[in-house]
């Protein structure tokens, strides 16, 4: 048991109970943990590891986490004058912290404190259970850790709405088409063994599909599915979100907004076919993000993209991300593919 002083915050009491080599193993004493006002690390290997925090302190106060590579890892959190309110939630530590070929980022768990007015009465990191779901995410920069401001992909948003007992393992990775995904040691190769029976893997692989022709696409998902299926998973297809492109009546492009590419590959619809032909799940988030961008118009859709900002028409802003990411869950929900109770709504 540690105990640190925080500059503007009460006294935190840090507890941990973590293993020297991956997680679930034997225990040994705890490691060195340092905390700031604004920032705790837990020197931990890889691993799965849950998260309990009390949240709260003698005035009003609004809190969120985010972790390792700004994965938002809990919304942000009001609690009232005097008020202790705890939450949970499992989180994934790997190395690269973020996109798989990028850099290894550091070691063990970082956690960043943050809101309009956080507080944090105390904060406990142990190793999650054997049992722990794990959601598995293969796709590109749509999807993935982003590693810098104002980038986020919908993956790294997903944790927050996740409670105790499933964490999120994102492997998608900038720039990568399904050939190169399943081409790069780092990627496919790295992922695959480290699915677990009863683990989900989304698969959301079209953007950089730009020169690959349908008969090579459907039969790279088919591998991808094959894959997860061997090693005890179940496999997710998931279609890509649009591209925000607009006709003159307000209507999405039919190629590029909707993935189409130069040679006439419908992306979703290929996807689709290959669900549906292999009996996996498919969440539909190119219906459902056409569906939510047509309905804003033009302008106000702006905000989901980061076409202030660099006028980008593909990236996600945090808001775009965080809100993609709620369709995702409600999908995997409805589908009963993560039970109710273990997702967090509003």
């Amino acid at each position: 048991m540690r105990r640190f002083t925080l500059t503007a915050l009460a006294a935190v009491t840090l507890a941990t109970a973590l293993s020297a080599v991956p997680a679930h193993a034997h225990e040994r004493p705890p490691d060195p943990v340092g905390c700031t006002a604004t920032a705790c690390h837990f020197d931990v290997p890889p691993g799965t590891y849950d998260v309990r925090v009390l949240l709260g302190g003698p005035t009003e106060s609004s809190t969120g986490i985010t972790g390792e590579t700004r994965r938002a890892l809990l919304p942000e959190t009001f609690t009232a004058a005097g008020q202790r309110v705890a939450r949970s939630f499992t989180v994934n530590v790997r190395t690269p912290q973020g996109e798989p070929t990028g850099p290894d980022g550091t070691a063990g768990l970082d956690l960043a404190i943050g809101g309009s007015a956080p507080a944090l009465a105390d904060i406990r990191v142990t190793p999650a259970r054997r049992d722990a779901r794990q959601i598995f995410l293969v796709g590109d920069s749509t999807s993935c850790d982003q590693p810098g401001d104002p980038y986020a992909g919908w993956g790294q948003q997903l944790p927050q709405f996740l409670r105790k007992g499933v964490s999120v393992a994102n492997y998608a990775d900038s720039g990568e088409s399904t050939v190169s995904y399943l081409q790069n040691p780092r990627l496919w190769a790295t992922v695959q063994p480290l699915i677990r029976r009863g683990d989900l893997v989304l698969i959301q692989l079209a953007h950089n599909d730009k020169t690959t022709d349908a008969a090579t696409y459907r039969a790279n998902l088919e591998t991808l599915v094959a894959g997860v299926r061997e090693k005890g998973g179940t496999p997710v297809l998931v279609t890509p979100i649009v591209r925000r492109w607009f006709n003159s009546d307000g209507t999405l492009n039919n190629d590029t907004a909707l993935l189409v590419n130069g040679l006439g590959v419908d992306h979703p619809a290929v996807t689709r076919s290959v669900a549906a032909a292999h009996d996996v799940p498919l969440i539909d988030l190119t219906a459902k993000t056409k569906a939510l961008v047509e309905s804003l118009g033009v302008e106000a859709s702006k905000a989901l993209y980061l076409y202030n900002e660099k006028r980008d028409n593909t990236h996600t802003s945090v808001h775009g991300a965080t809100v993609y990411a709620e369709l995702v869950r409600d999908e995997l929900v409805a589908q009963h593919l993560v039970a109710k109770s273990l997702v967090r709504v509003g």
